[in-house]
């Protein structure tokens, strides 16, 4: 009984996850319902929508969960915008509640959003990143520039070691992360 239990969800739960440049219309509206999930109604930054002056620059990023290779959902997202020549920052960076244990999916999208700009010319990257995803940050070889306070919550303004993140000229397509059970 156990055995088919666990069959049913293998077929069920996603296979890879699929980080790219968001290129439908599907991508971006179930990405921008999630960043309202996750900074306006679980995290309570922001009161009925989290879009601001950025968003119509921006190029939004997306992590889709896959089943049998086809995406599925947006369970992940973050987005990347070029403030002057050669300095990119990178923001909203959220991951559905659900699925923040499913492979390296916020690691992954943090990858490609440098790697893409890094493709375009960026020469700085930057991010204002709240203090409890710091570690994670630093995991990835970014460096606290300086301590500050945002939205009401403790940031750390960090910069990115670009020579750690190679260009990525395919970002329409991204990268796959496989979840730990194929991993």
């Amino acid at each position: 009984m156990l055995a088919d239990i666990e069959d049913i969800a293998r077929l069920y739960t996603p296979t890879e996850y699929r980080i790219k440049w968001t290129t439908l219309p599907w991508e971006a509206d179930q990405a921008h319902a999630l960043r309202r999930a996750v900074f306006c109604i679980e995290q309570g930054i922001f009161v009925g929508d989290d879009r601001d002056e950025i968003d119509p620059h921006a190029q939004q990023l997306v992590a889709l969960s896959c089943i049998a290779g086809m995406p599925e959902q947006v369970v992940g997202t973050v987005r990347i915008h070029e403030e002057e020549p050669g300095v990119w920052f990178g923001s909203r960076l959220a991951v559905h509640a659900a699925f923040r244990r499913h492979g390296k999916i916020g690691a992954t999208l943090i990858k490609l959003a440098v790697s893409s700009a890094h493709a375009l010319g960026c020469t700085t990257f930057l991010a204002h990143v709240q203090s409890q995803n710091v570690p994670l940050f630093r995991r990835l070889h970014w460096e606290v520039r300086a301590e500050e306070h945002l939205l009401g919550r403790p940031h750390h303004l960090m910069r990115a070691k670009l020579e750690r993140y190679p260009p990525c000229m395919t970002p329409q397509s991204g990268f796959v992360a496989l979840t730990r059970f194929n991993a």
